[in-house]
């Protein structure tokens, strides 16, 4: 019986992305490649918007020592992983894993959510634990589908209807 594919993956055509060798890899895997088109923006987008806030990030933090961004990098990634997004309401962390993150202070000095979390996981409350995060991202679905509706009430409500008639030139 093969074994189905639950991974996916999407990249632009670029020159390193469509490697043969990438492709073995990815089939040893398991994992489906597609590529995204320029005619599809959608695919692109939402990573554009994500590495220009990291980088105008990293920029803030370096100001003129820029070669040190490697040094910098991870804890940008992890402020933007655990920033709510203006869209969903909620942080990439908790729509990931379905808990807020914890800091290192709390684990030396326990916060109440620290003394309250059940540490003993056990199968139900993994269950629960799956049930919330599921519940996370519907509303998290829920509004970025709103937002999507408000920026495109937003965009069509500058659009001026115009009436062509046969052999106007446009």
């Amino acid at each position: 019986m093969p074994v189905l594919s639950t991974h996916v993956i999407i990249t632009d055509n670029s020159q390193q992305c469509t490697d043969r060798g990438l492709a073995e890899f990815y089939d040893k895997l398991h994992i489906k490649h597609f590529m995204s088109l320029v005619e599809h923006p959608q695919t692109n987008g939402q990573a554009e918007a994500a590495n220009k806030v990291i980088l105008d990030e990293l920029k803030k933090r370096l100001g003129p020592a820029k070669g040190k961004w490697s040094e910098e990098l991870l804890e940008v990634l992890w402020a933007y992983r655990c920033t709510p997004q203006s869209t969903t309401q909620e942080t990439l962390y908790i729509l990931t894993h379905g808990t807020e993150a914890m800091i290192s202070v709390e684990i030396g000095e326990p916060s109440l959510r620290r003394q309250t979390l059940d540490l003993d996981l056990n199968r139900e409350s993994l269950l629960i634990g799956l049930d919330l995060i599921n519940k996370f991202r519907d509303k998290a679905k829920i509004r970025e589908e709103a937002c999507k509706i408000q920026a495109t009430k937003r965009c069509n409500s500058k659009v001026k209807p115009k009436n062509f008639q046969k052999a106007d030139l446009v």
